[in-house]
């Protein structure tokens, strides 16, 4: 975010697009799903694969948003299923993909180990999250809410979008393991 775009939220409380700003302080726990409205893209490997008009995004407190896309809405091929799982006390059984592209004439075969997840089979509540599929942003080239490019969320356990209408301080830094 450059120098305008700061001066404008803090003049209006809004990001430059006009968008309201968002506390993570403000987002509730437990989490909550809702359809994100915007366009979502993520590019690996020089490509966009996963690109979505449809995506839910889940709010939760202290952390930016995570965006789930469709899976009809990524390429297929990409995302091999990983041994990695992982339990939400909320979302329930999390089963993670290595997200695999490239091997063309520009370049060979790109791997980002565990970068992808989806709860299969999700708690109640959280039914709207099946059949769709998370990315880690800063385990991809470039993720995008519109045009505008995300910036990961900290840490090596989180996978938050953050967008220029995003305020925190964000859970997944240095020193808020024990938020």
């Amino acid at each position: 975010m450059d120098e305008a775009d700061e001066t404008t939220r803090e003049a209006t409380g809004r990001a430059g697009d006009d968008r309201p700003r968002e506390s993570v302080w403000d987002y509730p726990r437990p989490p909550r799903v809702e359809a994100s409205g915007r366009r979502v893209r993520v590019v690996f490997a020089g490509r966009t694969i996963a690109d979505s008009t449809r995506a839910l995004r889940v709010l939760e407190t202290s952390h930016p948003p995570v965006y789930y896309v469709p899976l009809e809405d990524v390429v297929a091929g990409v995302l091999v299923p990983a041994r990695k799982h992982t339990w939400c006390e909320f979302k329930g059984a999390a089963s993670y993909f290595d997200v695999v592209a490239g091997g063309d004439a520009a370049g060979g075969v790109r791997v980002a180990a565990d970068a992808a997840w989806h709860y299969p089979h999700p708690a109640s509540g959280y039914e709207a999250l099946a059949g769709h599929i998370a990315f880690y942003p800063g385990r991809m080239d470039e993720c995008f809410v519109d045009d505008e490019q995300v910036q990961p969320q900290q840490g090596d356990f989180y996978g938050g979008w953050i967008t220029a209408e995003i305020d925190g301080p964000f859970k997944g830094g240095p020193g808020t393991r024990g938020w």
